[in-house]
């Protein structure tokens, strides 16, 4: 006899589930029974468009494997494009379960070099197209726990090592995935009473974003295993995702190849407290003290 499939009629949305870490999760979803709607804008790694959409293709293949899926192809860091993502879920299975935010693009420079609209792009998509389908999705899930129907719900947001550690060249990008963590934290704080946890994940994996940066194994092993295939992700989200996660929420995860780590966050350090108010000196001679006794601080990606 089978195991139970772990999404079994659960609904989910992925953003950014053309290719990549997105098309991976939509994947693995599928194949654990969960119903898809597969989002891509089908832009290019700048955020341009690009000549067609490949959420369609993602939706073919999970058909082909016996699935049920449908494509998105809205603009989910508009108001417009978030509304009509979870409405699309609605309209065709009836239900939203779960929302994996995933899509993102690069407009990587060193921060003098960096202009206004380059931040602007990277924040607008990663951060804010994490905000607005979330909020949808949110609204959705606070109807129906208010008329008695409270949902199991699932939010698994995309950060990055970057927003945790920071990264040279990549001011905008670090940035907006460090924001990424504050809003997943607040986000299982307020919504938790509604039925719903909050978690994002922190990935490493060869899709067109890392190319660059894993260059070096770029080319997969002819045989065995590929620690950095995308779909070595996707367990932990499809985990995070579904019903067997309750009880988790408001937690990072980093996740590469087959090690997953919990991360700790910030948590105060050595402390002073003079009673009083510092001369400024004297802070500085404290803070020195302190730092002796500090742990130091993770290196930034490309320092050094």
């Amino acid at each position: 006899m089978s195991a139970p499939l772990l999404c079994e009629g659960r609904v989910v949305v992925v953003t950014g589930a053309g290719r990549g870490l997105g098309r991976a999760h939509a994947l693995a979803f599928a194949a654990e029974g969960a119903k898809v709607v597969v989002n891509d804008l089908g832009v290019g790694l700048d955020g341009t468009p690009g000549p067609d959409s490949p959420a369609a293709r993602v939706v073919d293949e999970i058909r082909a494997a016996g699935g049920e899926a449908v494509a998105h192809g809205g603009d989910v860091a508009t108001s417009e494009g978030a509304a009509d993502l979870v409405s699309t879920a609605l309209e065709t299975f009836g239900r939203l379960d779960t929302l994996v935010n995933n899509a993102g693009f690069l407009r990587d420079r060193m921060l003098v070099n960096l202009d206004e609209d380059a931040w602007d792009d990277v924040v607008r998509v990663h951060l804010k197209g994490h905000f607005l389908p979330l909020k949808h999705a949110a609204a959705h899930w606070r109807a129906e726990a208010k008329s008695g129907r409270a949902p199991t719900a699932r939010i698994v947001n995309t950060s990055s090592g970057a927003g945790l550690l920071g990264s040279v060249g990549q001011g905008n990008y670090s940035a907006a995935k460090a924001g990424i963590v504050g809003l997943t934290l607040v986000a299982a704080a307020e919504l938790g009473r509604y039925g719903v946890q909050v978690n994002a994940i922190a990935p490493a994996a060869r899709t067109r974003m890392t190319e660059k940066t894993f260059a070096d194994t770029m080319a997969a092993p002819a045989e065995g295993f590929d620690p950095m295939a995308p779909e070595n992700v996707s367990p932990l989200v499809v985990w995070l995702g579904s019903g067997a996660s309750a009880g988790v929420t408001g937690r990072v995860f980093e996740v590469e190849a087959g090690r997953l780590t919990v991360m700790e966050g910030w948590h105060p350090g050595p402390t002073a407290d003079k009673g009083a108010r510092w001369e400024p000196g004297e802070a500085g001679e404290a803070v020195l003290k302190l730092l002796a006794q500090a742990r130091e601080p993770g290196t930034v990606y490309g320092a050094g």
